[in-house]
C-alpha cells in the first residue's frame, strides 16, 4: 500500500529524537505544523495510489520482488547505526570567509577536485526512485506555481520544481526534531507504518542524489543545450557552519559557494550578494535579491538555467502578432518547425498540449487554450495530483509556430511557505542544529529560474512540393498566452514550469 496520512486516532509524529533515536513525543503545540502537513498531504493520495499500482506492475513484469517506494529512500539499519556513531563523534565546524575577500577560501580549495556525488544507477530500483520522486516534485511544483501565478497576475511566471524541491531537501539535511519531521512530510514522505524510528526517516542524501541524477541526464554533450545550476549559502559573520552539512550539499550543483555577509546593513548586504552572484555566474544572473531583513543569519540562493538552440527550427523572416490579451497584439520574433510531435486535446476541449523534443533527454511541452477559452480557466482546472495534461499524447505531423523565448523569474520559498500557512516551518523557531550550533534565523530562500529558446536558423521557404492530403501537417500557432513545461525525458521529472503572457516582457 502507498504511504498515507495517519487516521485521526493515530499518534502523529512529534519530532525526530537526537542521535537517530527515532520520533519523540512533544506537546500538542509542537505538532500543529505537522497536522497541517498531514492535511495538505492527503490531497496527494490518488497520485500515490496510482504510482504504487504502476510500480507493482513494473515489479511483476520484471519478475522482481516489489519494494515499497518509501523504503527506497529511507535509512536502513546499518545507516542508522552509522548516524548514531557520527552523532557521538560530535560536529566539526568552520567559519565562512567574508564575501568581500578576494581569496578563494581553503575549504573551497580542499573540495573543488573531489569526486561529485555518485548518482544512483538506473536499474529497477533506481528507476523506481525517480518515478516515485518525480510525482512529489510535480505536486509541490504545481502548488508553488499556483501561488506564484496568483501573486503575478497577468505577468510571465517561471519556476523550477526540481530546484525548489532540492532547496527543501537541503534544509531537511540540516534540520532536527520537529522541523525535520515537518519537512519530511512536506517533501511527501509519510512512513507506511505507525512505528516512528530511524528507519522511518527519509535519507536526504538519497533525495539529492536522485535529483542530481535527473539533472545529469539533462546535461549531455549536445552543444545546442546548456544546463547549469549554481548554489550559494550566505551566513552572518562569525557563525560556525557544520562541515558535514556543507560537504553534503556540494554535489547538488555545478558550483557551490559559502560566504559570510553582514546583514545588519540590509541594503549593502543585498548589493554585495547580487554583485557576488553576478560575478560568479559571469554576468548571467543579476538582481537575485531585492531586500533583506537585518535579523537574518542565513540566506540561500539557487540559480538554475537552461538555454536551448533549436537547430531544426527556423526563424520567420518577419515578426508575428502575439495577442497579450483580447484587445492588444504585439510583434514578436517567431520560430517555426515541422515534424512528428506528440499532441493531445483534453476531454473538455479546453486546451491542447504539444510535446517537442529539444534535446537528447529534454522535452518541451506547450499548453495553450483552445475554443475561445482563456489561460486563467486552463490554469484553474489543471490538477495538482498528476500530470493529467500529459496523458493521451499521440504522434501527429505538426507545423508548430511559437515565439522565441527568454524568460526568467525569482521566487522566495519562504513566501510560498507563508502562503501555504506554514510560515513557522523555516521560521525563527526552526531547529537547524545540523547546520550550526548557533540558533539561525533564515532569511530569503531564493530560487531563480531561466529558460531560453532560440534558433540560429534563418528563414526557410515553404516546401511547395505537392503533398497528399493526409500528410498535410496540422497547424499549431502559439500567438496568445500559453504555458510551458520542461521535462527530463526518462524520469518525466519537471525541470521548469512557466506561463508566457508576453514574450518580450523582462521579469
Amino acid at each position: 500500500m502507498p504511504p498515507q496520512p495517519p487516521h485521526t486516532a493515530q499518534k502523529e509524529p512529534q519530532g525526530v529524537c537526537p542521535r537517530g533515536q527515532g520520533i519523540c513525543g512533544n506537546s500538542s503545540t509542537d505538532s500543529k505544523h505537522t497536522r497541517k502537513l498531514w492535511k495538505w498531504f492527503s490531497n496527494m493520495k490518488l497520485a500515490a495510489d496510482l504510482l504504487c499500482l504502476l510500480l507493482c506492475f513494473t515489479a511483476v513484469g520484471c519478475d522482481r520482488v516489489y519494494v515499497h517506494p518509501f523504503s527506497l529512500n529511507a535509512f536502513n539499519e546499518s545507516a542508522c547505526e552509522e548516524l548514531e556513531h557520527l552523532a557521538q563523534e560530535g560536529k566539526k565546524t568552520f567559519v565562512p570567509a567574508s564575501i568581500e575577500s578576494q581569496i578563494t577560501p581553503a575549504y573551497e580549495e580542499d573540495v573543488k577536485d573531489e569526486v561529485r556525488l555518485d548518482s544512483p544507477s538506473l536499474n529497477v530500483h533506481g528507476r523506481q526512485k525517480l518515478i516515485y520522486l518525480k510525482d512529489f516534485v510535480h505536486v509541490l511544483g504545481m502548488r508553488f506555481y499556483s501561488l506564484q501565478r496568483e501573486a503575478r497576475q497577468g505577468q510571465n511566471v517561471l519556476l523550477s520544481p526540481t530546484s525548489l524541491y532540492g532547496s527543501l531537501a537541503s534544509f531537511y539535511l540540516g534540520a532536527s526534531n520537529q522541523t525535520a519531521a515537518d519537512l519530511q512530510g512536506l517533501l511527501g514522505f509519510v512512513p507506511p507504518s505507525g512505528d516512528f524510528n530511524c528507519t522511518s526517516r527519509v535519507d536526504g542524501h538519497k533525495l539529492l542524489a536522485s535529483l542530481r541524477t535527473i539533472e545529469n541526464l539533462v546535461k549531455t554533450q549536445d552543444e545546442d543545450l546548456l544546463f547549469s545550476k549554481m548554489f550559494c549559502l550566505f551566513s552572518a559573520p562569525g557563525i560556525p557552519l557544520s562541515q558535514q552539512f556543507v560537504h553534503n550539499l556540494l554535489p547538488s550543483a555545478d558550483a557551490f559557494y559559502t560566504r559570510a555577509v553582514d546583514f545588519t546593513n540590509p541594503s549593502e548586504a543585498t548589493k554585495q550578494i547580487n554583485a557576488f552572484v553576478e560575478a560568479k555566474s559571469k554576468g548571467q544572473s543579476k538582481h537575485i535579491l531585492t531586500d533583506l531583513n537585518p535579523t537574518t543569519d542565513l540566506v540561500f540562493a539557487m540559480d538554475v538555467r537552461l538555454a536551448v538552440n533549436a537547430k531544426k527550427a527556423s526563424r520567420l523572416k518577419e515578426p508575428q502578432e502575439f495577442w497579450v490579451d483580447s484587445n492588444r497584439a504585439i510583434s514578436v520574433p517567431m520560430l517555426s518547425v515541422t515534424g512528428t510531435f506528440k499532441y493531445m486535446t483534453d476531454t473538455s476541449e479546453t486546451f491542447s498540449a504539444t510535446e517537442v523534443p529539444v534535446g537528447k533527454n529534454v522535452l518541451l511541452v506547450l499548453l495553450q487554450p483552445i475554443n475561445g477559452n482563456d489561460l486563467d480557466k486552463v490554469e484553474a482546472e489543471l490538477p495538482l495530483q498528476s500530470s493529467a495534461w500529459l496523458e493521451n499524447l499521440s504522434p501527429r505531423k505538426i507545423k508548430l509556430t511559437l515565439p522565441e523565448l527568454r524568460i526568467e523569474d525569482s521566487s522566495d520559498l519562504q513566501e510560498f511557505l507563508a502562503d501555504m500557512k506554514l510560515p513557522a516551518l523555516l521560521g525563527k523557531e526552526a531547529d537547524l542544529s545540523k547546520i550550526s550550533d548557533t540558533h539561525l534565523t533564515v532569511g530569503k530562500i531564493m530560487n531563480k529560474a531561466f529558460f531560453k529558446l532560440s534558433s540560429d536558423g534563418t528563414h526557410q521557404p515553404e516546401d511547395t512540393t505537392a503533398q497528399e492530403k493526409d500528410s498535410v501537417p496540422q497547424e499549431v500557432m502559439l500567438n496568445k498566452p500559453f504555458l510551458l513545461a520542461v521535462f527530463e525525458a526518462k524520469s518525466r521529472a519537471m525541470l521548469f514550469l512557466g506561463r508566457v503572457t508576453n514574450p518580450l516582457q523582462e521579469v
